[in-house]
């Protein structure tokens, strides 16, 4: 392949897709979604030579269900598409306007990125949203899928650039790295003369690779140790279902809970009752200290279910049915803890007491922060954001989950009356 290419061709695209309306957009979005719908067999199709060599590779059920794509599946997907339609346009709109004392007036006005790289892993769906997403901010987007859905990504954005050629539009608007040598991933995340920005989205070893690597802007984020603290004031009985909540609605997710601290105040009854309620969902208590005794101590015939744990264990995203459990004595400490596993994404503090919320919130370096609530919530959708790219936890462009403000930046706007500086 010639990466060089693609990005001639997606520039091009986005200089096209900068100036379009929104009614444009929008009917171009609807387009492409029309398409995908009547050519559901043929993605369906794709996705089964996927799921066969995934078999044959020994892949694990649970990524298989990731990657497996049905009917019902794919309409849930054109769906979320198609609402993407209902959400206000960022691009365009105006905002801190001012008139200096000379006379000259100031605004910032919202503009398109202009091409997007997308690193991704496993999850076909991911094809369709970064491409409504970027459509609907104005920018073109070159892709890379994982391995793992080569087949079915290559045949989705082949459809998509029918749906944007039947829009009028360039079919270089979104485009596909259809080759899985890794060898295009640092190709691209050197294309720094086409590309504006580079937006991994899996694990880790991937957001470690593109900061590592990449000669363009990347955002980071989709990981990080989240923490739960439960103050000495919090609402025991209410806290066992926050806690439950964050771990349990879905384990594999980036903002489940990993590390629980609980205030030692409250640890010889709390930490029982938390074990035994984590033990009816069959989740494994990595129990530290003496936290271990009390976790054992209340499960009986489920003792199996705690562990003793080590400092290692602090920094491990479980991403399955799997905590810490460890007891403090303070809320310098839990901050302190948090800092050294280096807390950045989803963080919660369970509690009564207004002044230990208000500094846990202002002094936690979470990209969300959380009072009394499960982190589960970090997402696009349950923010309101309608859509999201990803989930940040670094500090630069944008943080916590990237809806389509964040696929913009701005420009100043100035006029004058013929101005000139004195």
């Amino acid at each position: 392949m010639d990466l060089n290419l693609l990005g001639q061709k997606a520039k091009q695209s986005s200089f096209v897709l900068a100036s379009l309306s929104t009614a444009k957009k929008n009917e171009a979005i609807n387009r492409i979604a029309d398409i995908l719908e009547a050519s559901i067999p043929e993605i369906l199709e794709a996705n089964a030579e996927d799921l066969a060599e995934a078999r044959a590779g020994g892949i694990s059920e649970a990524m298989l269900d990731r990657l497996t794509l049905n009917e019902k599946r794919v309409r849930d997907i054109l769906n979320d598409m198609r609402k993407v339609v209902l959400l206000d346009d960022p691009v365009g709109s105006e905002f801190d306007s001012r008139v200096l004392p000379n006379g000259l007036k100031l605004l910032k006005r919202r503009v398109p990125l202009g091409v997007i790289g997308v690193i991704y892993e496993a999850r076909p769906n991911v094809t369709v949203d970064i491409t409504s997403l970027c459509l609907k901010t104005g920018n073109a987007c070159i892709l890379r899928g994982g391995r793992e859905t080569f087949n079915t990504n290559k045949v989705i954005v082949r459809i998509i650039q029918r749906g944007l050629e039947a829009a009028g539009l360039p079919a270089g608007s979104v485009q596909y790295i259809d080759n899985p040598d890794r060898q295009y991933v640092t190709e691209l995340l050197h294309l720094d003369k086409y590309v504006d920005m580079i937006i991994p989205r899996g694990g880790a070893k991937l957001h470690m690779l593109c900061k590592k690597e990449s000669t363009i802007p990347v955002i980071i984020g989709g990981f990080g140790v989240g923490h739960i603290y439960v103050d000495d004031s919090a609402d025991e009985v209410r806290a066992l279902d926050v806690i439950t909540n964050s771990k349990i609605q879905k384990p594999s997710a980036c903002n489940s809970v990993d590390t629980i601290l609980v205030n030692s105040r409250i640890a010889d009854r709390f930490i029982p009752s938390l074990a035994g309620h984590l033990a009816t969902k069959n989740v494994k208590m990595v129990c530290h200290g003496r936290a271990y005794e009390l976790a054992s101590g209340a499960l009986g015939d489920k003792q199996s279910l705690v562990l003793q744990g080590s400092d290692d264990d602090f920094a491990t995203e479980w991403l399955s049915l799997c905590l810490n459990i460890t007891i403090v004595d303070s809320l310098d400490e839990v901050l302190e803890h948090m800092r050294r596993y280096e807390a950045c994404h989803s963080d919660a503090i369970l509690t009564n007491n207004h002044e230990n919320a208000m500094r846990f919130v202002n002094e936690a370096g979470s990209a969300c922060a959380y009072i009394n609530a499960s982190t589960r919530f970090s997402d696009g959708g349950q923010f309101g954001l309608g859509a999201e790219v990803a989930i940040s936890t670094q500090k630069l462009h944008a943080r916590g989950p990237m809806g389509l403000v964040e696929l913009t930046s701005y420009k100043w706007i100035a006029e004058g009356d013929y101005l000139v500086r004195s």
